[in-house]
């Protein structure tokens, strides 16, 4: 019997970092909204191993060209890293290099953004290769811009015997070979996007394909490990963002036998890079080849409808805003009596819309029914007579659709199917062979 494994650092130590954000809004809302982010960016800095220590916000129409924070606040910044010992300081907006620069001059310590924050924490879980490439190139395509700051020691021409050359410095060296190294990490990635699409050329293309997709600790691994039919390959779940990246698929038992392939997806996030999106595109293409999305949302969250929106950004980039959608209200356990009425708001929100708590196992048989219900409206019945000289062609149309009806004659056999629309093709194909 094979053993899957978790291997875990135990002894690496935890840093000792701040966070800064600004805001831009500064009625109640506005800082609200910039304190939930805050509180988003301290369990991203858990995520990557960091113990924070200290908040900082202001107020401000827009950052400073240099310094992202005005001077006196940086100058305030740079008095609690001394008293707290800080050894980072992250900020939840993505700065420029020049702004890394002179906040490094400035504060003497290591800095960070989000965009950078996300893409160590993404480095640090990916486990398969196809993971560990799109990693390596985002990481690659977001360093690029910022080898100017990150090698400046090494910004001058080597002088001495045997160093006369073409003229060229160490920082167009290094940006060379990392822009080689960029467009080996594309094709690698392109050989794997082909692997990837012969491989689900290969997969039973008469069952309805399903992802999950939401927003990160959103509860979508959970879910999975609830619906599978298989027990004994749970998903890894763990109360943390970014806890899976690869996608994983499972068969589900739905209902006279049918069943689906849902697959999960890496959640997503405000913010989320845009080159890690890109890079991404193999994973999150299971999105795109579903025929229905799961979209899981953590009811209890208190701004799961921003969450919400950016999921249906990113939904959006990838061009998949269009496919049926089912709104999955996850983790109603933890909904206080106050806040249960806002459901039947959501249900006349969302119609395809159910509510449910993947820990519990709550709503799991009513979230399996509307999977049913929009398979079925996304199909269309059929009714067809097939000479039993090619009943080859009835059985395999009992593959492609849910036959409702089956009636014997002397010459043929009579067939009312109900088909998927994405098999239409098939089946007239298929009857074209039996005229």
């Amino acid at each position: 019997m094979r053993e899957n494994f978790q291997y875990f650092e135990t002894n690496k130590p935890r840093e000792r970092a701040g966070i800064v954000a600004i805001i831009t809004q500064t009625d109640a809302s506005g800082r609200h909204t910039a304190e939930e982010h805050l509180n988003e960016l301290a369990l991203l800095a858990d995520t990557a191993g960091a113990d924070v220590l200290f908040r900082m916000t202001q107020e401000r129409a827009k950052p400073d060209v240099a310094l992202y924070l005005g001077k006196g606040k940086v100058e305030e910044l740079q008095t609690h890293i001394e008293m707290l010992g800080l050894q980072m300081v992250i900020f939840d907006d993505d700065l420029s290099p020049v702004q890394v620069r002179n906040l490094e001059r400035e504060l003497k310590v290591k800095i960070l953004d989000r965009s950078a924050l996300i893409l160590d924490i993404f480095a640090s879980r990916a486990r398969t290769r196809e993971a560990k490439t799109q990693i390596e190139l985002a990481q690659l395509e977001y360093l690029l811009p910022r080898l100017t700051r990150a090698w400046t020691h090494l910004s001058k021409q080597y002088g001495g015997i045997g160093t006369k050359g073409p003229g060229e410095t160490q920082i167009e060296t290094d940006r060379r070979l990392v822009r080689t190294r960029i467009s080996h990490l594309r094709e690698k990635l392109a050989d794997i996007e082909q692997q990837q699409q012969t491989r689900r050329a290969g997969r039973n293309n008469e069952l309805t394909r399903v992802a999950l997709v939401g927003y990160t600790n959103v509860g979508k691994s959970s879910l999975l490990n609830v619906l599978s039919s298989d027990k004994s390959s749970n998903v890894f779940v763990e109360n943390r963002l970014f806890a899976t990246l690869d996608a994983t698929t499972r068969a589900v038992e739905l209902s006279h036998g049918r069943k689906a392939l849902v697959t999960d997806t890496v959640g997503f996030i405000r913010k989320l890079p845009t080159k890690l999106v890109a890079s991404f595109r193999t994973t999150l293409s299971e999105a795109e080849e579903a025929d229905i999305l799961l979209h899981v949302v953590d009811i209890s969250h208190p701004q799961f409808e921003e969450q919400i929106d950016t999921v249906k950004a990113t939904l959006k980039e990838l061009n998949v805003e269009d496919k049926p959608v089912i709104m999955v209200f996850n983790k109603i356990d933890q909904l206080d009596e106050e806040h249960k009425g806002l459901m039947n708001a959501l249900r006349e929100r969302h119609p395809h819309s159910v509510f449910i708590s993947a820990h519990r196992g709550i709503g799991i048989s009513q979230l399996l029914e509307e999977i049913e219900k929009v398979i079925t409206e996304e199909s269309f019945e059929i009714t067809v007579e097939i000479p039993l000289e090619h009943y080859e062609v009835a059985s395999r149309l009992h593959e492609l659709g849910e036959v409702r009806e089956r009636i014997y004659t002397e010459e043929h056999v009579r067939l009312k199917l109900r088909v998927h629309a994405r098999n239409r093709e098939r089946v007239e194909r298929l009857l074209a062979t039996a005229a």
